[in-house]
């Protein structure tokens, strides 16, 4: 007999209990989790610890990564929280990319355009930990000090710091998290259009026992 058996299939073979929690494979999970470690280290450097904007920052990385987390664990038997759990790690990535614009608004440092360069390079990186990151941004700044005097390092109005010096760090640190927070979110949102697709066409846990069900009645 072709029943259901033990192992969580209905009598068509399909899985009542769908693989879940392979979160760590995850290409969100992957870059919002370098994205937290970059704004740990972020908010070390340059935020005041005792501030509120440091606990918020850090705690709205964590957010992205521990939602996406959970939506995986639970995606076996609920995909629309699966979905909702998502959404909520878009929504705080959203949250945080907002606090690094408004550390550079804050303290008139530009904030890079989307045909900048150094995007698409940072990108190409693609860097795993936050240290390569950090060499990444040590790089950047070294290169442009070196170019003091040309095009990028013009100090521009009166009273602004050149690229060359110190106060360059935040600005490609803080640009360099905004980019990988970028990354984070289209993959996450991409992620969102799969599972809604998912969802509509083969429905949750509760239409997979509705089909367990049915599947049992029709065996002989």
């Amino acid at each position: 007999m072709s029943g259901s058996g033990h192992n969580g299939r209905s009598g068509q073979g399909e899985p009542l209990i769908q693989k879940h929690g392979g979160y760590r494979k995850l290409k969100s999970f992957q870059v919002a989790q370098l994205v937290y470690d970059v704004t740990v280290r972020f908010c070390d450097r340059y935020i005041d610890p005792k501030s509120r904007t440091h606990d918020q920052m850090v705690q709205a990385a964590r957010s992205g990564v521990q939602n996406i987390a959970e939506g995986s664990t639970v995606s076996a038997t609920s995909k629309k929280m699966e979905m909702k759990l998502t959404s909520v790690a878009r929504a705080s990535l959203e949250e945080l990319r907002r606090d690094y614009e408004d550390f550079l608004r804050q303290r008139d440092l530009p904030q890079w355009q989307r045909d900048d360069p150094r995007r698409a390079e940072l990108i190409a990186r693609r860097c795993a930990a936050a240290d390569e990151v950090a060499a990444w941004v040590r790089e950047v700044h070294e290169r442009e000090r070196g170019g003091e005097g040309g095009e990028s390092g013009q100090s521009g109005q009166s009273g602004r710091s050149t690229p060359s010096t110190q106060s360059t760090y935040p600005e490609i640190a803080a640009n360099a998290a905004l980019v990988l927070i970028t990354v984070a979110i289209s993959l996450l949102e991409r992620q969102l259009a799969a599972l809604a697709a998912a969802f509509q066409k083969e429905g949750g846990f509760t239409e997979r026992l509705y089909r367990t069900r049915q599947a049992r009645r029709r065996i002989p």
